[in-house]
């Protein structure tokens, strides 16, 4: 059973990640997480809200991270997504040029995604052309 427990809309800018973060660690501690439990999950939400800033680029000032946090019987679960401006959102059919850069990034995104990965129970990215990029972290309760 699915029970909604918060949704946080923030600037896409690394100052407002600690706030995530105090809100993950505070629904966490109540659903029953443990202390290292939590510090993992707060690594991986880090990791995510930074990933998500990252494919914003230039375009961060005028973005934003919205968190919904919810509970299951098993798990806290937490949704990051990038919410861009629409008038700066890429068209669908933009093309993609794939120099060294965009190889040397594409590198870097996979090696954020497997940081995450280590820290939580489940770990889901979606990327789309347009521009929109949501992930799903799963931490699950003991017992």
């Amino acid at each position: 059973m699915k029970r909604d427990l918060a949704e946080l809309k923030i600037p896409a800018w690394p100052a407002f990640i600690p706030v995530a973060k105090r809100v993950a660690t505070t629904l966490g501690s109540q659903l029953g997480l443990s202390l290292v439990d939590l510090d993992e999950l707060t690594i991986a939400l880090t990791q995510a809200c930074d990933s998500a800033i990252a494919a914003a680029g230039e375009h961060s000032a005028h973005s934003e991270l919205k968190l919904k946090y919810f509970a299951t019987n098993r798990a806290l679960v937490v949704d990051v997504d990038l919410l861009p401006s629409e008038r700066y959102m890429l068209p669908a059919t933009a093309p993609v040029e794939v120099g060294p850069q965009e190889l040397a990034n594409a590198e870097l995104q996979r090696l954020a995604y497997e940081m995450i990965r280590c820290f939580v129970d489940d770990f889901r990215p979606e990327v789309e052309p347009s521009g929109h990029v949501r992930f799903r972290m799963v931490k699950y309760l003991a017992g």
